[in-house]
């Protein structure tokens, strides 16, 4: 039985991936591919998507494939894992002839570093996937793959407000685009609330509420409101704001006053109000209400 072995943390799964998927099925002399999402990558700390969302993921992705299959060995360790591990595990549990472990070829310069690199080197045969016109040794095997994305650049640009969603979903397979957009704008939108919320709270503003407007007909997602110490207080926080928030966010509007100050984000709005103007307004009972109203 020959094999193939493509892992990686697929955080999310892009068209890159479906295409060293299609060509190594077409290229290799393969009986099953197996596509490996790691419970973590080695060489990196953390994830966004969780192990069982990625692997939710990769097991639409592969459908209209029947040759290749999703191993969940990694996932199930529930850290991260060396490929040599992996390796061992399907020699001991398949009657294996022959070996093709799939890399990138951003890993080339690094995989001596692996661990037990000599080892793996016996048992399986390199074949790297092309990116970017990286310069690959002549001793490797090479699937040539023509599309020049990686998952980091996908969610640097999911972070961005106004980024084109066309264009994004251009780098994303279609059969699970709008759910992995979907939820990473979910979980971005989850970071740079809570980014709002700390910068604001480290600088002493007080009774912070968040309002979520979502499923309202309201004009933003997220509405923030906090109480000033005092006129100047409010004008030093959004000095704070505009420092302390990712650059990539988009500014549609501030308008800076004594009592009360707006920083529209474009689906979030930030009220900075005067203990004075926060009760004589009461904007709280107005969004409230809005939302009761869906």
């Amino acid at each position: 039985m020959n094999i193939a072995v493509f892992g990686g943390s697929f955080d999310p799964p892009h068209v890159g991936h479906e295409e060293i998927i299609k060509i190594a099925l077409q290229k290799l002399d393969i009986d099953t591919l197996f596509v490996v999402p790691t419970f973590l990558n080695p060489f990196k700390e953390t994830f966004v998507a969780s192990a069982e969302k990625r692997f939710e993921w990769v097991e639409k992705l592969i459908l209209p494939y029947p040759k290749a299959k999703v191993l969940k060995y990694e996932i199930e360790q529930d850290r991260p894992v060396p490929t040599i591990e992996t390796i061992k595990y399907l020699i001991n549990n398949y009657n294996l002839d022959k070996i093709y472990l799939i890399i990138g070829a951003d890993n080339v310069p690094t995989l001596h570093c692996w661990k037990a690199y000599k080892e793996l080197e016996k048992l399986v045969h390199f074949v790297v996937a092309t990116r970017d016109d990286e310069k690959i040794p002549k001793n490797l095997q090479k699937l040539d793959i023509h599309v020049n994305i990686s998952s980091t650049k996908l969610r640097e640009n999911m972070y961005k407000l106004h980024y084109n969603a066309v264009l994004l979903k251009e780098y994303l397979p279609k059969s699970i685009a709008n759910e992995i957009t979907e939820y990473y704008n979910r979980e971005t939108m989850n970071e740079r609330i809570e980014n709002i919320i700390k910068i604001l709270d480290d600088k002493k503003a007080e009774n912070i509420q968040l309002f979520d407007m979502k499923d309202t007909d309201y004009f933003v997602n997220e509405v923030i409101i906090a109480t000033t110490l005092g006129q100047k207080h409010g004008l030093a926080l959004v000095d704070y704001l505009k420092k302390g928030l990712k650059e990539d966010e988009s500014y549609l509007e501030i308008e800076p006053s004594d009592d009360w100050s707006v920083v529209d984000l474009g689906d979030v709005l930030i009220h900075i109000m005067t203990a004075e103007y926060r009760a004589r307004y009461n904007i709280e009972d107005f969004l409230s209400k809005r939302d009761e109203e869906g």
